[in-house]
C-alpha cells in the first residue's frame, strides 16, 4: 500500500489514493471499535444495494488503524456547486433525490439513531435541566426505523464522470427518523456558513417529501445537542443558541 497521494485531511484522519483503492488511514490513539464500527456500518449499508464504495480489508499501516475499499472516479457535489454556482438548483435537485432514496431503505443490522442521540444529550454539556428536556422531547418523536446517512451533506456525494452517484463515508449511519437526518444537513449547512444553501435545502426536502417544516424543526435542538459533543469551542456556541431556540424560520 502506497501512501504518497494525498485526497483530503481531517482532524483525525488521513485519506489516500493507491490505484482503485481508497486507504482512510486514522491518526494514532484513534479507538479501534470505532474504526471497526465505520467499517461494518458500511459492509452493512452495502446490503441495500445503494451505489456506495465497498469495503475491501480493514489493516493497520505503520501501526495505524486504514479502512481500504473502492475508489470511486469523480468529483464532489460541492465542489461542482463551486465550479459552477449557477447550476444550484439542479444540484439541489440532485442531492435531496439521493437522500430520499437512501431513507426509503432499511438497513436492521445498524443502530438506532434515538439510542445514539440519547447518549450524545447525555454527553454534552448543557445543565441537567436542558438534557431532561431534550431526553423527554427526544422520547416522545416517533419511532422510525429509516436509514439514515448521519453526515449527509455535498462533499459526501460523488458524481463519477458518466453522471453516476455514490454516497460516501457512512461511519454515522443509523436506523431511525428521516427529518432528524434532515435536521442534521440543515445543521451542516449552517456551522459551514451557508444558511441561505441550508434554508433552500430544507424547502426542497419538505416539499418532495410532503413535511411540515415544523416537524423537521422540532428535531433542531436535539440534533444540535447531539453535534455539540464533537462541535469545536466556536461550533458549540452556535449549537447552543440553536438548542434554545424555539423558531427557526
Amino acid at each position: 500500500m502506497k501512501l504518497d497521494n494525498v485526497l483530503a485531511k481531517r482532524r483525525d484522519k488521513t485519506i489516500y489514493r493507491d490505484g482503485d483503492c481508497c486507504l482512510k488511514v486514522f491518526n494514532d490513539g484513534y479507538p479501534k471499535q470505532g474504526v471497526l464500527n465505520e467499517a461494518l456500518n458500511q459492509a452493512r449499508v452495502e446490503l441495500t444495494r445503494l451505489n456506495i464504495p465497498k469495503v475491501r480489508e480493514v489493516i493497520t499501516i505503520d501501526g495505524k488503524w486504514t479502512i481500504v475499499s473502492d475508489f470511486i472516479e469523480g468529483k464532489t457535489l460541492m465542489d461542482m456547486w463551486k465550479e459552477d454556482p449557477s447550476k444550484l438548483d439542479e444540484y439541489m435537485e440532485t442531492f435531496v433525490n439521493l437522500q430520499i432514496d437512501i431513507q426509503s431503505h432499511k438497513c436492521q443490522l445498524l443502530g438506532r439513531l434515538k439510542d445514539k442521540m440519547h447518549s450524545k444529550i447525555s454527553a454534552s454539556q448543557f445543565p441537567a435541566t436542558v438534557r431532561y428536556d431534550l431526553h423527554t422531547t427526544l422520547e416522545s418523536m416517533p419511532k422510525h426505523l429509516k436509514l439514515c446517512h448521519g453526515d449527509f451533506n455535498p462533499s459526501n456525494v460523488i458524481i463519477t464522470p458518466d453522471g453516476k452517484p455514490y454516497i460516501i463515508d457512512w461511519a454515522h449511519a443509523t436506523q431511525g427518523n428521516a427529518s432528524a437526518d434532515a435536521a442534521r444537513t440543515y445543521l451542516m449547512f449552517c456551522l459551514g456558513g451557508n444558511e441561505d444553501i441550508g434554508r433552500q435545502y430544507l424547502k426542497t426536502f419538505c416539499d418532495k417529501t410532503d413535511t411540515a417544516l415544523q416537524y423537521v424543526q422540532k428535531w433542531m435542538p436535539i440534533v444540535a445537542a447531539s453535534q455539540s459533543v464533537k462541535g469545536n469551542e466556536k461550533e458549540r456556541e452556535l449549537l447552543a443558541s440553536w438548542v434554545n431556540v424555539v423558531d427557526y424560520t
